[in-house]
């Protein structure tokens, strides 16, 4: 672990420092849409204001479907129908293909439900855990963003502020270089933004290659959250998992996911890609936009691969 430049590395939380933050960002009330309930259609309306060239971005990274350190079990594409080789020169066919795949990897683009987290045996918001059923899950599904999560985007860039093409795994992001960044791009994260947050995970891997992230990467010191917490943050996502690996965490391996979405009720994208954004971004000198994400209408699932835009 290295230390900011704004300060000394995050220390380790014992399991009773952890359960003490988890107390303080438990989200009150019923489960309802967590976060998301922070997005009002006046914040949409205002973060259509966001648009001023018309430049859209994807931030999601090619569905792979060849095996690797970090994606043993990749996608499955299939083409299913009219290739080449068996196509009739004359009348008519179509092209078909099927594609199955890992939701929750550590390679592809996705979206966690707010069911994804099972925490002490229960879901967030004390739903049980029982509602996840062999057919699926009967609560807090992601069909809970069936109809999108459309809001103003900041992308808040931690290896720009270090001086760095990325962060190493293991290194941690604290709050305070999230206030760091805001301050050094020129941004505030408010109410109801779609936060997300760069390591660098991805010109990691496309310059050195892949590795096994479930073992080592680069995420959120657990205590970050209590800036998101602080913002009334609507969504977080990140180029890497969110999580640090390995855990500093007493008992936790995913302290981030476990405070995120089961305490906070904060929908998580994992393993993004931000190395269109951000030179997009500084072409524009601006580093929020408004964000479409639009998960796939799976009404069980316990999460989507998702393709989110910025649009600038």
């Amino acid at each position: 672990m290295v230390t900011s430049p704004t300060g000394s590395a995050p220390p380790p939380l014992s399991a009773a420092e952890f359960d003490a933050l988890y107390r303080r960002l438990r989200r009150a009330g019923p489960a309802g849409r967590g976060a998301l309930e922070e997005v009002t259609d006046r914040q949409v309306l205002a973060a259509v204001g966001e648009v001023r060239s018309g430049r859209t971005v994807t931030m999601a990274a090619p569905v792979e479907t060849v095996p690797g350190p970090d994606n043993p079990e990749p996608s499955d594409h299939l083409m299913t129908g009219a290739v080449r080789g068996s196509i009739d020169p004359s009348g008519l066919e179509f092209a078909r293909d099927r594609i199955a795949m890992n939701v929750h990897g550590d390679a592809d683009s996705h979206i966690d439900a707010l069911c994804h987290v099972v925490y002490d045996g229960t879901l967030y918001g004390g739903v049980p855990a029982s509602t996840l059923t062999p057919g699926g899950a009967t609560a807090l599904s992601i069909d809970l963003a069936r109809d999108g999560i459309v809001g103003r985007g900041v992308l808040l860039d931690v290896p720009r502020l270090r001086g760095v093409p990325w962060l190493e795994p293991g290194e941690h992001v604290s709050g305070e270089e999230l206030r760091a960044a805001e301050a050094a791009q020129g941004v505030r994260v408010g109410r109801g933004d779609l936060l997300f947050v760069r390591v660098g995970h991805r010109r990691r891997r496309g310059e050195l290659g892949s590795w096994n992230a479930a073992e080592a990467r680069a995420g959120l010191h657990p205590t970050a959250l209590e800036f998101l917490a602080e913002r009334r943050v609507a969504v977080l996502g990140g180029d890497g998992n969110n999580d640090t690996a390995p855990s500093t965490t007493e008992g936790v391996a995913f302290p981030v996911h476990v405070l995120g979405v089961h305490a906070m009720g904060l929908h998580l994208l994992d393993y993004l890609q931000f190395e269109d954004l951000v030179p997009a971004c500084e072409e524009a000198g601006r580093w929020s936009f408004l964000c479409v994400i639009a998960p796939l209408r799976l009404p069980t699932a316990t999460g989507s691969p998702v393709n989110p835009l910025a649009i600038l």
